[in-house]
């Protein structure tokens, strides 16, 4: 009873009496909600994945820059202006950075697998599009034929003769089978490991593709098997000696990195931004055609509003494509290239899932908080995983309930299933946080078909994309426009959110005691959760003008009213 009036004191210095007639946020979202739906039909989203997913992209490679010449094609038919040809007075304006790269660019041409003495082909590039290794070398046109070996362990590869085979294994991981090709004259490698929540007995011809280190003096080929193909293999090798012939074409080029970056200039505030980004190479449609195509949609949309007359921008608004992680710390790293401050970053990655065919769900990955230290409750990881962090990880900031909240909405009207998990990293969204800049990510897991050659255009919903694209444009337009109004939605909703969140995490932590766990233990949890809010609220500030004293005033009391009645078990 005193935990639920001390909050109720706490809504009370925050005025909530607009709270009962409203959701926090709903009315500053739902205006743009208003503009937003009606406009995001998902049509280009979906014609873009269509055309990146034809190519298995790698930086430099011929569908990675043909992806930028498309994304640069589709800008300038919406407005976007090439920076080095724009005017002061053009708010739409892109360009696309080149560089040189540490080594060549690769792409495969085709490849097959027969079993000698077998009409059937055991695998083939059309089919199997992820079957060659990236990096792997061409064979002779007319393939290379050898015995396989195969091999059940790291011991195993010490003592058996290698010259002139290929090897084979689903024991022993391609890195450790790689030293042999070069040590003990091995030709080629066959390799299978398939992660069990691929369902690889279910998607018996789905392959994930795989990668080699790039040795120009050491050239190599290595081919992954499906389940399907690594099955017969076993099969006929329990019946004795088998050759096989591989024929492998792929290119190892000197080539240039390719960024394309589009600014939509803040017409107030134009110094500080809100970032999108989407990388475009992996081979997949899902991962990440998805992010690329929504994302340029979303550029489309806001120019065609803005030179309509139904929007305006005060801060300025970047959309970001390129190579992952790469590109977006360069970006964020390279400040004489850019002319604003980065105030937030948001990665769309996989974005555009069929969930019905690919199972999984879409996520928001928050910002580090206490939920990637005690992931207890309704938190869950993904099948991706992520290692405990420690309280100094935190990142509190209001971007996680502010995102979630929006997109929250946004499944309610379209009966669309939202669903987080803590902080995992290994997208666009971890060289914001590294730089201390509220980033999060939004994507899908878990997809039965990451990574493999099934992650095909049959598998992406132009309805998810439509959905994933609204949310992030309704934040997007939210926080640009951030005002007054805005501040008071924001601080009525973390003070909600602090409650939610502290009265789940007492009855947790009551069930914890009473299974035998440590008081003190679950009180540092509440603790934590309590501090976190505490300098959510207080993030807050940077929406507020430094002369503003009454606002930042209520945001001190705000923030100082949650620490002060933590609930004590």
């Amino acid at each position: 009873m005193y935990f639920k009036t001390s909050f109720s004191l706490l809504l009370l210095v925050l005025s909530i009496s607009s709270f009962a007639q409203n959701a926090p946020l709903q009315k500053v979202t739902d205006p743009y909600f208003k503009l937003v739906r009606p406009e995001f039909k998902g049509d280009l989203a979906y014609e873009t994945v269509a055309f990146v997913e034809q190519y298995w992209r790698l930086a430099g490679n011929t569908g990675f820059n043909n992806t930028v010449y498309r994304i640069a094609e589709k800008l300038e038919a919406s407005g976007y202006v090439l920076e080095e040809k724009a005017k002061d007075s053009d708010r739409f304006t892109y360009r696309i950075e080149t560089r040189e790269m540490r080594q060549p660019t690769w792409e495969p041409v085709s490849a097959s697998l027969k079993i000698v003495g077998s009409n059937e082909t055991l695998l083939s590039s059309e089919a199997n599009r992820n079957m060659i290794y990236m990096y792997s070398s061409s064979t002779p046109a007319e393939g290379i034929t050898g015995e396989v070996i195969y091999v059940e362990s790291k011991e195993a590869l010490s003592s058996v003769d290698l010259k002139g085979k290929i090897l084979f294994s689903d024991q022993v991981g391609y890195r450790t089978l790689q030293s042999a090709l070069k040590d003990k004259g091995a030709v080629g490698v066959l390799t299978y490991d398939m992660p069990s929540y691929l369902q690889p007995e279910k998607n018996t011809t789905s392959i994930q593709f795989r990668g080699l280190r790039y040795d120009e003096k050491n050239p190599a080929w290595a081919i992954a098997l499906s389940f399907e193909a690594k099955e017969k293999l076993k099969a006929e090798l329990a019946n004795g000696k088998v050759e096989v012939t591989v024929k492998a074409e792929t290119k190892i080029y000197d080539s240039a990195e390719l960024t394309i970056v589009a600014n939509v200039k803040g017409s107030e505030l134009p110094l500080e931004s809100l970032v999108f980004s989407a990388h475009i190479q992996e081979p997949g449609a899902n991962d990440n055609a998805t992010g690329v195509g929504t994302q340029l949609e979303m550029a489309k949309i806001t120019a065609e509003l803005m030179k309509q007359g139904k929007l305006d921008l005060k801060r300025t608004l970047t959309f970001l494509w390129g190579d992952e992680i790469i590109s977006t710390r360069r970006y964020i790293e390279e400040k004489d290239k850019r002319e604003a401050d980065i105030n937030w970053g948001i990665s769309l990655d996989m974005v555009g899932e069929n969930t019905d065919v690919t199972g999984g769900t879409f996520l928001i990955e928050k910002m580090p908080d206490p939920s990637a230290i005690w992931t207890r409750g309704e938190d869950k990881h993904s099948e991706w995983g992520g290692r405990p962090l420690k309280i100094e990880d935190m990142k509190p900031h209001y971007l996680n309930d502010f995102i979630l909240t929006n997109f929250e909405a946004q499944g309610e009207y379209a009966d669309w299933v939202v669903k987080t998990n803590p902080f995992e990293g290994g997208s666009d969204h971890t060289p914001f946080l590294q730089a201390d800049i509220p980033g999060l990510l939004l994507w899908h897991f878990t997809d039965q078909f990451y990574h493999t050659d099934n992650d095909r255009l049959d598998k992406v919903s132009q309805k998810t994309m439509v959905n994933v694209g609204t949310g992030a444009l309704v934040s997007a337009y939210t926080l640009l426009n951030a005002d007054e109004t805005t501040v008071d939605q924001l601080m009525l909703m973390i003070a909600a959110k602090a409650q939610i969140r502290l009265l789940t995490e007492v009855q947790l932590s009551k069930k914890a005691i009473a299974d035998g766990g440590s008081k003190e233990d679950e009180q540092k949890i509440l603790d934590t959760w309590a501090d976190y809010y505490a300098k959510a609220m207080d993030s807050i500030k940077d929406l507020v003008p430094a002369d503003d004293e009454k606002t930042l005033r209520r945001i001190v009391l705000a923030k100082e009213a949650i620490k002060a009645h933590v609930p004590k078990l």
